[in-house]
């Protein structure tokens, strides 16, 4: 009976082949999965999403976040999402590709938020991550950081924190790290 099938299969995609058109590209369940996470997206009125590879490309995406309020107000930060096939079993790949002087986002743009570790679950979804790096951004989290300088002086003195925010974000140099302009 099996066989019965797999021949069925071979020969309607010998049929497709013949006249002319590609065979259909199965979708795996990430990516099922993942169009309907974008379909029912409610972003925040600050935040966009492009796909830079075509809408052909669906598990590579980019998201621009544009805080309104908070330290980090008026600055445009760009996140790469990479979903895998296996997706939503495994937490998305997020990496900030702004380099941003923040106590949860490293210089190499890795992200620090517990849903895209240790706290995934199947049950959350692209919008839930979204949300989580816009909160990065109005309450930054000195007690769980990578970057453990931005966090120790969020955590004694927020005022130069907000300061040193403010001229990373105009762009220059910050110690010995250059920050490319993101107002």
């Amino acid at each position: 009976m099996i066989k019965l099938f797999k021949v069925k299969e071979k020969q309607r995609e010998l049929a497709e082949n013949a006249n002319g058109k590609s065979p259909i590209k199965k979708q795996s369940a990430g990516e099922l999965r993942l169009h309907k996470d974008i379909s029912e997206l409610n972003l925040h009125k600050t935040c966009t999403m492009a796909f830079p590879n075509g809408k052909d490309d669906l598990m590579n995406f980019e998201v621009t976040i544009r805080p309104d309020e908070g330290y980090y107000r008026a600055g445009t930060f760009v996140f790469s999402f990479q979903i895998s096939s296996i997706y939503p079993h495994e937490a998305p790949k997020v990496k900030c590709k702004t380099k941003v002087y923040h106590p949860n986002i490293d210089l190499e743009g890795n992200v620090c938020l517990n849903i895209l570790r240790e706290d995934w679950k199947p049950v959350l979804n692209i919008n839930t991550i979204i949300y989580g790096l816009f909160h990065l951004f109005t309450e930054p989290n000195h007690e769980d950081p990578l970057n453990q300088d931005a966090a120790a002086v969020l955590r004694d003195n927020p005022q130069l924190f907000e300061s040193n925010v403010r001229r990373a974000m105009a762009g220059g140099y910050m110690g010995q790290t250059f920050f490319p302009r993101c107002i």
